[in-house]
């Protein structure tokens, strides 16, 4: 028999990885066990997922990023406020790093001047938007491979592997980094956490690179919320419930721990977003979702 329908929060997702449906199947369980009705929904891309959350089609986010900052800056245009709830503790303060051969000549940023720098996907936070801003803060010019050449300038080969999920999927990165291996590339950008699991998958063979730079702390992931400008939500005790239950979870308790473990890491942490202004500065240097941003304020208006 068909139960009555309850009231469910609704979480929306990206499906940058088929172990997405068993992480947010467990989830989905793990509330109901304890009298949260919870459903979700996945989407293609990031964006269309932030649309879809303005368009009330979900509750809460797991937004990457540079989806937050998209909740973030479109939200007040549609009488919203974007607000991080809870995020995992692997979410904060992860650093990326320029690799380069070790056998190689370069030794400093400035000898990058006239190279080829490989990076992830354009839409990368990790592997592309943040690893870019920290050379160019150090002084280091870029320009794409079809730009106009100029001398003592860097060329941007960008590794555009599934575009809308933000580099989650890592593919961007790893065909990076086995450019650099293969010596099309003098550099490459990738999330510092990610070069263990290089080596350990034999992507980039022992010692055979090192590294020439590492980007300031920043913050990844997080859960979002759309309240209204004044700050209410109607779905409010069921986000306050949302939140007690996932920030009880615990490691040890075997009956979560292989949901943890799908999804990286050991403690639920309240959200914060102290951890995205880097990001922020690489969206405004490099332009990345301005026009994205220009067309959703247009179709509000």
């Amino acid at each position: 028999m068909i139960k009555a329908r309850q009231e469910a929060l609704t979480l929306g997702a990206v499906a940058y990885d088929p172990k997405v449906i068993t992480i947010w199947d467990g989830f989905q369980r793990f509330f109901g066990e304890r009298g949260l009705a919870f459903d979700y929904v996945l989407y293609t891309n990031y964006e269309r997922q932030v649309e879809g959350h303005l368009a009330g089609e979900h509750d809460v986010a797991w937004n990457s990023p540079l989806a937050w900052i998209e909740a973030e800056r479109v939200a007040p245009a549609y009488g919203k406020r974007a607000r991080a709830i809870a995020m995992r503790d692997s979410d904060r303060d992860l650093t990326s790093v320029v690799l380069v051969r070790s056998d190689g000549p370069i030794r400093s940023v400035a000898d990058l001047a006239g190279r080829r720098i490989a990076v992830g996907a354009g839409d990368s936070p990790q592997a592309t938007l943040l690893p870019l801003l920290h050379l160019a803060e150090a002084g280091l010019a870029t320009r794409p491979p079809n730009g106009e050449e100029k001398e003592n300038v860097a060329v941007v080969v960008v590794h555009d592997v599934l575009v809308g999920k933000h580099g989650d999927h890592i593919g961007g990165e790893r065909d990076a980094v086995k450019a650099l291996v293969r010596g099309e590339v003098d550099a490459a950008c990738v999330l510092d956490a990610n070069t263990v699991g290089f080596a350990r998958e034999g992507t980039v063979p022992e010692g055979a690179t090192r590294t020439l730079a590492t980007t300031a702390p920043f913050d990844h992931c997080n859960f979002t919320v759309l309240d209204d400008a004044d700050g209410t939500n109607k779905k409010s005790p069921l986000l306050a419930r949302f939140t007690e239950l996932l920030l009880g979870m615990k490691y040890d308790d075997p009956t979560v721990r292989p949901l943890m473990d799908l999804e990286g890491l050991k403690a639920w942490l309240p959200g914060r977003t102290t951890g995205y202004a880097a990001l922020a500065r690489a969206c405004e240097r490099f332009g990345t979702i301005e026009p994205w941003v220009r067309g959703m304020k247009a179709a509000r208006s």
